[in-house]
Order: structure tokens, then sequence, then C-alpha cells
């Protein structure tokens, strides 16, 4: 099984085969609009910029599972995205990310790789987490998503490569995606 044996549904209602991104390197991301990590679209779309050319694409899925910070529907999201962050990557209408409405592609995804351990010498990603726990309990039970902009790199096979935190830092993204596109 891999990326390629999934679908998901455009925020216009059309229905996209994950096969679309054959022979392309991914980056799959559950993003949200009211997060304080919602500055990562920039970061988001300047990968996309740099190297949708050379067979690379993000794939975005707002999900609204994480304090409510995603209650618009699909193509709302997209156009605020397009229109505030200039982005031009695929948005794909709101899914759930973990729980029993979970996204299958979601499912597979966070149990392709496992989840890293928190980084206390981040001081960033020791506070989060350490709010979270407190608060989204459930988002700490097996590889569950803990929050928005969680990230999947996918290789140009559809297999997942890595797992990377919405903590983690966009110069080691860039670095794994630089890794597969070589």
């Amino acid at each position: 099984m891999n990326i390629y044996d999934f679908t998901a549904k455009k925020p216009n209602g059309d229905i996209v085969s994950m096969q679309t991104y054959k022979d392309k390197v991914m980056l799959v991301v559950n993003t949200a609009l009211h997060c304080d990590f919602t500055y990562q679209y920039d970061d988001l779309q300047r990968l996309y910029a740099k190297y949708k050319d050379r067979q690379f694409t993000v794939v975005s899925f707002p999900c609204n599972q994480f304090a409510n910070q995603n209650p618009e529907d699909g193509e709302t999201t997209a156009k605020t995205c397009r229109t505030s962050f200039g982005v031009q990557f695929p948005i794909y209408e709101a899914i759930d990310v973990n729980g029993k409405q979970a996204h299958p592609l979601f499912l597979y995804l966070k149990n392709a790789v496992d989840v890293k351990s928190i980084d206390k010498a981040s001081m960033q990603e020791k506070m989060l987490y350490a709010k979270l726990q407190d608060l989204y309990p459930e988002n700490f039970i097996g590889n569950n998503i803990r929050w928005n902009f969680t990230k999947f790199l996918v290789n140009a096979q559809g297999e997942v490569i890595k797992r990377f935190e919405p903590t983690d830092s966009i110069v080691d993204i860039e670095e794994a995606i630089e890794q597969l596109l070589a």
C-alpha cells in the first residue's frame, strides 16, 4: 500500500486520486487558518514555488479538530489561502485527521511512520506540547496528529519517508526535500 491508493475531495466537490501526484515528492500537511502556526503557509508556498518544477508539490488538508482553528469549509479556506498567503499549491476539502471520522489518507500517513518524541531541548516544542497534553491528551495516543501543520514527506514512489511536527524547522524540512529530489 502507498499514498496512491487514496482519494480526496477538492473544495469544488471533485474527487481526486493521489495517483495525480505519481512520480512527485509530496509534503502533505494538515492546516488551519486561525492557528499560531498559520505563518507556515508562507514557508510552504516558498517551498512549493522553489521546487514545483523539480517534481515536488505541497498538498494541504484543512482541519478543524484542533481548538476549532479552521471552521471554514474547504472552498472558503482555499480562497483565503490564495488571497491572504498567495498559496498556489493544492488545497483539499476540510477533513478530520484523528478519531473515528479521520480521513483514510491520514490514517495511513500517521501510521506509516512513527511520531517522534518531544524535543526537550526545544523550548517552543516543550511549551506547546506541555499545554497540549493538558488540554488535548487524546492527541498523544499512539501516532495521532498532535496539532495543526503536521507534515508528511512522501517520496516519488508514494512511500511516506518522514513526519515533521509543527515546531520542526523549515530548514530541516527543506533539506529532506532536497535529498529526495537529488
